[in-house]
Parts: C-alpha cells; sequence; structure tokens
C-alpha cells in the first residue's frame, strides 16, 4: 500500500529503469577521498565513515527528483541528508565530480549555486546569497576551486578555476582564475607570492584549507609597508635636523618637538 502510494506521486509513465544509478560515481568520489585526504586508510572506511561521500550520494538522488518537478521529496531527501551528514545541499544546486568536502559539518550550498568538477570544501563554508529576489544568486565555483574551513562566498559571483580562499574569509566579489582571496572582506594576495605557493600546493596535490602560514592579511601587509616608510621618514627627518643643527641654522622648537612614534607597538595591533 505505502509503496502504491509512493509510486503514484510520480509522473505517469514513471518506471524503475528512469531511476538515476546514484552510485554511478561512488567510486569516483571515493578516489578523489584519497587523492586530497591523507588520513583516509581504506575504500570501507571512506564509504562508510565520510559524511562527504554520503551528502554527494544524496545531492544526486536530491537533485534528480527535483530537476524532474518533484520537489517536495527532493527537499526531503535533502534533509535526511543533512539530518545524517551536517551538511546542507540544496537539491537544486548543480554540482559537477568529484567534489570533495572535508570533515563537512557546517556546510551549506545554496539554491542556484553552481559547483565544476575537482572542488574541495572544507567544513563551515558557506556558498550563500544576498538577495531574496528570484533568479541566480548563488556563486558559482569553476574547476579545481578549493574553499578553506569556516569561508563564506557570497551572492551570484564566480570563483575562477583553480582559485583558492582562505579559511573565514568573506568573499562578495569574482575571484580571478589562479588567485588566492584571503581576509574579511577578501582580498586578492599578491600574485608573484601565490605563484610560489602553487608550486609547493602542486608538489602536495592541494593546499590544505586554502591558506598557509605565510599568507598574510594584503590589508595587514599593506598597512606594515606604511609603517616601515614612517620609520623611514623619522629617521631622514632627524638626520636632516643634525645636519641643520651642524650647519649652525635655527630651527623653531615647535618643529623639532613631535609626538612619540612607536611603530613596533603598532605593528603588533596589526598582526
Amino acid at each position: 500500500m505505502v509503496g502504491y502510494c509512493m509510486m503514484s506521486y510520480f509522473p505517469q509513465g514513471f518506471s524503475l529503469k528512469d531511476f538515476p544509478f546514484m552510485f554511478s560515481r561512488l567510486r569516483e568520489d571515493i578516489q578523489s577521498v584519497f587523492d586530497r585526504d591523507p588520513a583516509a586508510r581504506t575504500f570501507w572506511e571512506v564509504l562508510t565513515c565520510y559524511p562527504g561521500v554520503h551528502a554527494m550520494a544524496s545531492h544526486r538522488l536530491a537533485h534528480w527528483l527535483w530537476t524532474h518537478q518533484l520537489h517536495w521529496l527532493g527537499r526531503a531527501v535533502s534533509h535526511l541528508g543533512r539530518f545524517f551528514t551536517g551538511i546542507e545541499i540544496h537539491p537544486g544546486a548543480t554540482i559537477g565530480r568529484r567534489l570533495f568536502i572535508d570533515h563537512g559539518m557546517g556546510v551549506v550550498i545554496g539554491e542556484t549555486a553552481i559547483i565544476g568538477d575537482d572542488v574541495t570544501l572544507y567544513h563551515g563554508v558557506t556558498l550563500g546569497g544576498t538577495s531574496w529576489n528570484k533568479g541566480r544568486r548563488h556563486p558559482t565555483l569553476e574547476n579545481g576551486v578549493v574553499i578553506g574551513a569556516g569561508a563564506k562566498v557570497l551572492g551570484p559571483i564566480t570563483v575562477g578555476a583553480s582559485a583558492k580562499v582562505g579559511s573565514n574569509a568573506v568573499v562578495i566579489k569574482s575571484v580571478p582564475p589562479g588567485a588566492t582571496a584571503v581576509g574579511n572582506p577578501a582580498r586578492i594576495i599578491d600574485s608573484v607570492q601565490a605563484e610560489k605557493r602553487e608550486q609547493m600546493a602542486g608538489q602536495l596535490g592541494f593546499s590544505a584549507y586554502a591558506l598557509a602560514g605565510d599568507q598574510d592579511d594584503p590589508l595587514a601587509k599593506a598597512i606594515h609597508g606604511l609603517l616601515d616608510h614612517a620609520v623611514e621618514v623619522d629617521r631622514r627627518f632627524e638626520l636632516l635636523l643634525r645636519k641643520l643643527d651642524e650647519a649652525g641654522v635655527e630651527v623653531k622648537d615647535d618643529l623639532v618637538t613631535t609626538d612619540h612614534f612607536d611603530p613596533k607597538y603598532l605593528s603588533k595591533i596589526v598582526d
């Protein structure tokens, strides 16, 4: 009786032959885990204990139902997947092959998000919208993108192929292909340094959490540069005053007296 009621919900003419083979890419998903997670040990362990793999299997079914106008069933499958994995993927989201969701807890992927192939997401990532309007409102991640833990990518923007977003970054503007964005709001790291990191990451296969210890916030680096420049200007000014004094040129007291400037203290605040 229950089976008859469930079958009556599907479109007329539906048969089990039309049902998607949701495990067709399961082996590929498991292999992507071995490629990008050094903690993975056995096929059975990945199959049974990796929520990212379970979330993708659930999403494929939910997405098929959604695209065949079975919206309630799609949402129900998505909701069950969220309950068991802690990963919320809207059934309307379009996801390519070999998506790797590491740990996964707290990942949210919105309805109009588009994800390419070989993308890596860490826990706490949000691919969200910035508007309540209908239509395109979630980001697009092109092939090979890595999004670090806790990062938020918001709005109908594009993160270019092989780009990386650092942990806890908030991205509200498109990121060029191959670039690395960090901070809140996210800023693009110097391309020369990013290229060196890419070469090192290539030896490992990927950049864990999309952020290494030497990747400073570009805004902090700019402030450090200004502080260094201010110190150099003070040094030259003191040298100029000393030369004027040696030459017998009288300098007004208010020009000599300056506020105390402590660049080391300001540098600690920036860090």
